[in-house]
């Protein structure tokens, strides 16, 4: 079993930390000793956690590239590994053990699927053993972890990537070509929410009838969390509990956040507060089910200083759009995985006056007054707003995104290079931040945040 989390960050060495600091802002797509893959080889890669995410994304993976090659699976449930034989082949082979995984040398690429807590373990062991990696996101559970990760990603000089896949999507993409091209005028909020309204949705899922200790590894799943009995629930259901999982913030603000960063080109913001509460689903999970955060950013050379609010309800009976809207001075750009509406407005130059306004409380002499002087300072051409504009934009109907990320991921494997879409260092700058939304919550303050240093600030 891997050394307890508090021990392992103890011996992180102050050099390795140095170099995880110091190194973050310097720019680099290539290094030299990264092995490439010849055109003429398959990338063969390996799913460590089949759950429901694992199977997902095998699947997409196999669909990106014909030039890879599922080999092998890792999963806690025997379940599972039965189940991996009977979708992908009776060939393909499955361990309990993940080790078993990282000790083959004939797989070039792993994709790390598990519990949110095991994230930087595996990751650092896969990146040690010479592997490329995919990881699921959140890439950390907690925001200690981030800077090690991006160390040992470096160090290694292996493709990374994180699997928040909508920055993969053609309406994602629209989304910033547009805002870059100033659409929009100036930003000024951003606000982004992910509502549900079903058991499963919440994570309330299927427990298998044969769930035991005999059936699942109940001690390697606990890891470096707190020790307590066989509970299946927590197994099967683990982003309901803290210890393992990173609630709504880690699991669906984290696809919001990754959204906003990849559209505007930000770093992060400086100031995080949460707040919410356990509304409906009191089922023993110690997580909210309804939170609202907000978020300050800084001003940048890449964009102004504006606020971003973020909301997940997981009892949301009425309307449910699921949508980010960017507002600026001069529009809104709203869009979804899927869809896009950029409506263009302009405020005229002359403020105008009447109707629900002080001027029709002056004197009528102060009036003729006043509407002489405004005459004199507002040309007529300046009394009127351009019409609004409206823009619709679609993806294809072949748009997939989850595949189109692991083709990039895939890509970059082959060309031996570390510029993937979502590489670790842009994955924990949307990490940290939902992570210290958590933190907020919990604790009931606001969290600094230095979003170029990727470190917590005492105030």
């Amino acid at each position: 079993m891997n050394p307890n989390r508090r021990h392992f960050l103890r011996n992180i060495t102050a050099a390795s930390a140095l170099v995880a600091t110091e190194s973050i802002a310097k720019p680099f797509s290539i290094i030299k000793d990264l092995k490439k893959i010849s055109p003429n080889d398959k990338i063969r890669f390996a799913t460590i956690g089949m759950g429901i995410q694992g199977h997902s994304d095998t699947k997409a993976a196999l669909r990106s590239s014909p030039d890879v090659e599922f080999v092998a699976a890792a999963d806690l449930y025997d379940g599972r590994l039965t189940r991996v034989k009977e979708v992908f082949g009776k060939d393909v082979f499955t361990t309990r053990d993940y080790r078993q995984i990282l000790d083959r040398k004939d797989i070039d690429s792993v994709l790390i699927v598990t519990p949110d807590h095991w994230h930087d373990h595996i990751t650092k062991a896969a990146l040690k053993a010479g592997k490329n990696v995919y990881c699921e996101k959140p890439m950390v559970h907690h925001i200690d972890e981030g800077l090690s990760v991006i160390d040992a990603w470096k160090k290694a000089g292996k493709t990374m990537q994180v699997g928040s896949q909508r920055i993969s999507s053609a309406a994602f993409k629209e989304a910033k070509r547009l805002f870059q091209a100033g659409e929009i005028g100036e930003l000024n909020y951003v606000e982004s929410n992910n509502d549900r309204f079903n058991a499963i949705g919440a994570w309330n899922y299927s427990i298998p009838t044969d769930a035991s200790v005999n059936t699942l590894d109940w001690e390697t799943f606990l890891g470096d969390a707190p020790k307590t009995p066989f509970d299946a629930k927590r197994f099967f259901r683990w982003r309901n509990y803290r210890d393992y999982g990173t609630g709504v913030a880690g699991d669906l603000f984290v696809h919001l956040i990754t959204g906003v960063h990849f559209v505007t080109n930000t770093m992060g913001p400086e100031r995080i507060f949460s707040s919410g509460e356990l509304s409906y689903w009191k089922d023993g999970r110690d997580v909210p089910d309804v939170l609202v955060s907000i978020l300050d950013y800084p001003k940048t050379d890449a964009h102004p200083n504006f606020q971003t609010v973020l909301r997940v309800n997981f009892a949301n009976a009425g309307a449910i759009a699921n949508n980010t809207r960017l507002i600026g001075t001069e529009g809104q750009i709203e869009f979804t995985e899927n869809n896009l509406i950029l409506t263009k407005k302009k405020l005229p130059k002359a403020p105008g006056f009447g109707g629900y306004d002080s001027y029709n409380t002056f004197s009528e002499a102060e009036q003729k007054e006043f509407k002489k002087q405004y005459d004199a300072q507002y040309a007529e051409d300046t009394r009127k707003a351009e019409p609004v504009k409206e823009v619709r934009f679609q993806a294809p109907e072949n748009d997939d995104q989850h595949a189109n990320h692991f083709c990039d991921f895939f890509d970059n494997v082959k060309k031996g290079s570390l510029a993937t879409v979502e590489d670790p260092i842009f994955a924990f700058r949307a990490a940290a931040p939902v992570l210290a939304c958590n933190e907020s919550y919990f604790s009931k303050k606001i969290v600094n945040w230095d979003p170029v240093a990727m470190k917590k600030k005492s105030k």
